[in-house]
């Protein structure tokens, strides 16, 4: 978004939390920790030089390499002057009389702006435990979403993971190679496809830069932002054995589209759905040796609804001997104690404990501050009922503000690079477009707001999803408002109604012009 600013001749300021840029791969630097989308694909493509001499050396790139890679596309296009590090928004307040942003930062400063694009992240404001006695536990504890910048070492200790989402389930193979002994405490169980993961060779890297462009244009209009095509069959259309075969052959090519890019109906029929279910459930019991774990394992949600994870030898990990699951249902925690955590039939000794217990996603990271539009507008009281936005680009009384994947887009249905660069570059044309059409406001109507939140309610109803209790709906957060948060209709169906929105004449969106606002720091 800075670069593209810059590149409108528009003055930019950049508010960062962390120390360095980085994002979600700043933040979780957990033992394990990658990307689930291919490494080429979870890459930039508003540059060519920069996609040519970046070398991905792994098909899922790890944390550290996804964070060089970041580091090094701020100090290629000199982004760093611009952006103001170790700095918290407090709050946002829109001045309708002055057709400006005023942001207040735990720093002291404040910044004032004509537009103001909140790219939060979907997933980075952490879930904090609250289990009774945490401050009286005497060992050491990590939260994945939080991890220390320093190496933690779990070497012939006793650890305890709970979650078994996706950072547990890949923080869990790698203490387990470490740990004396490992306790995983599991609520609920969840599917994982192998990532398949191996280093890329040259040819095959140079292969995928040489068609880059082709690939990525795949990726933009496909459901999931992955350059794979899509199912043309439905589940039952093929044999018995046809659909084993599918679905073996996806689990052989691995990734998180594994089984649900084998057939249409993946996520619409309960009875399509149940054919994937059993095949991953089959494919857990095969893995793991004990009976009793791996029925543990064993989901019984509609497949995808929940974050469908990618590992490298998760399942493997419960035949070691120093592994134990324990099914926290019925055996719940009861609190945290100086020397572990006591359950309701027993007391766990550990020397560690990392909490894998995820995010207030999507909308957390917009609700942590006080925005306000306006007439003094808060957004969470807005949003009491659950988010309401105009194709997640924007919301109705609070103008000039633009939401970077936020609830109503594909956001974390999707590959979130081919999403955000979506996002940034629609910003930046609208916002060209206000400067050659005289204008400098833009906000959503009530009415084309109220009109997108029901189509993205339709769409979902015709769905699976909204039957899981998953953090899509807010469920893992007490209090949030049950809505399933993301556009499933996919990125390319996405794209095109955001490209028909522009061609109608920003259709939906209220166009005017204020006072033209002197920039504290920054224009946008």
């Amino acid at each position: 978004m800075l670069h593209r600013i810059r590149g409108l001749g528009m003055t930019a300021r950049v508010l960062e939390r962390g120390d360095d840029v980085g994002g979600t791969w700043y933040w979780n630097r957990y033992p394990g920790a990658r990307c689930d989308i291919e490494s080429i694909d979870y890459s930039y493509s508003f540059d060519e030089s920069l996609t040519r001499e970046w070398r991905w050396t792994e098909r899922y790139a790890t944390q550290p390499e996804i964070l060089a890679y970041l580091q090094h596309a701020a100090d290629r296009f000199d982004l760093r002057r611009d952006i103001t590090f170790n700095t918290t928004v407090l709050t946002a307040d829109w001045d309708d009389a002055a057709n400006a942003w005023t942001l207040r930062c735990d720093t002291g400063d404040t910044v004032r702006a004509t537009y103001c694009v909140m790219a939060t992240g979907c997933l980075s404001v952490v879930k904090q435990p609250d289990f009774p006695g945490l401050s009286d536990f005497a060992g050491e504890w990590y939260h994945t979403g939080r991890w220390p910048h320093q190496p933690v070492d779990f070497t012939d200790k006793s650890v305890a993971v709970i979650g078994t989402g996706s950072s547990g389930i890949q923080v869990i193979p790698r203490i387990a190679a470490v740990a004396r002994q490992l306790y995983v405490l599991q609520r609920t169980p969840n599917y994982s496809m192998p990532a398949q993961n191996r280093p890329l060779d040259e040819v095959e890297l140079e292969a995928a830069i040489a068609t880059f462009a082709e690939r990525r244009k795949i990726c933009e209009y496909s459901d999931a932002g992955v350059p794979h095509p899509p199912p043309t069959q439905s589940t039952f259309e093929v044999s018995p054995d046809e659909r084993r075969a599918r679905f073996e052959e996806g689990w052989q090519r691995g990734g998180i589209n594994a089984l649900s890019a084998a057939f249409t109906d993946f996520f619409t029929n309960e009875a399509a759905n149940k054919e994937a279910q059993d095949f991953a459930r089959a494919k857990i019991r095969q893995i793991v040796r004990d009976p009793h774990t791996a029925e543990l394992l064993c989901p019984n949600h509609h497949i995808g609804t929940k974050r469908t994870c990618v590992d490298i030898g998760y399942f493997e990990t419960y035949n070691r001997d120093n592994v134990e699951l324990i099914d926290v249902r019925a055996h719940p925690i009861s609190r945290i104690t100086r020397t572990g955590i006591q359950l309701s039939d027993r007391h766990l000794d550990v020397d560690g404990i990392v909490f894998a217990i995820g995010y207030d996603a999507i909308t957390g990271a917009l609700a942590d501050i006080d925005i306000r539009g306006t007439g003094g507008r808060l957004l969470r009281d807005y949003w009491a009922n659950g988010p309401r936005t105009l194709l997640g680009l924007q919301i109705a009384g609070f103008p000039n503000l633009f939401t970077i994947t936020g609830p109503g887009s594909p956001s974390v249905l999707s590959n979130m690079v081919v999403s955000i660069e979506q996002h940034v570059d629609w910003i930046s044309d609208c916002l060209r477009h206000l400067r050659e059409s005289g204008f400098n406001r833009i906000e959503a109507s009530p009415e084309a707001e109220q009109r997108w939140m029901e189509h993205v309610a339709e769409l979902a109803a015709e769905t699976l999803y909204p039957q899981a209790n998953s953090w899509y709906v807010g469920a893992n957060i007490p209090g949030k408002p049950r809505v399933l948060m993301p556009y499933v209709a996919g990125c390319g169906q996405y794209r095109h109604e955001c490209e028909q929105v522009v061609k109608n004449g920003y259709d939906g969106f209220i166009l005017g012009a204020g006072p033209i606002t002197v920039s504290e720091g920054a224009r946008t």
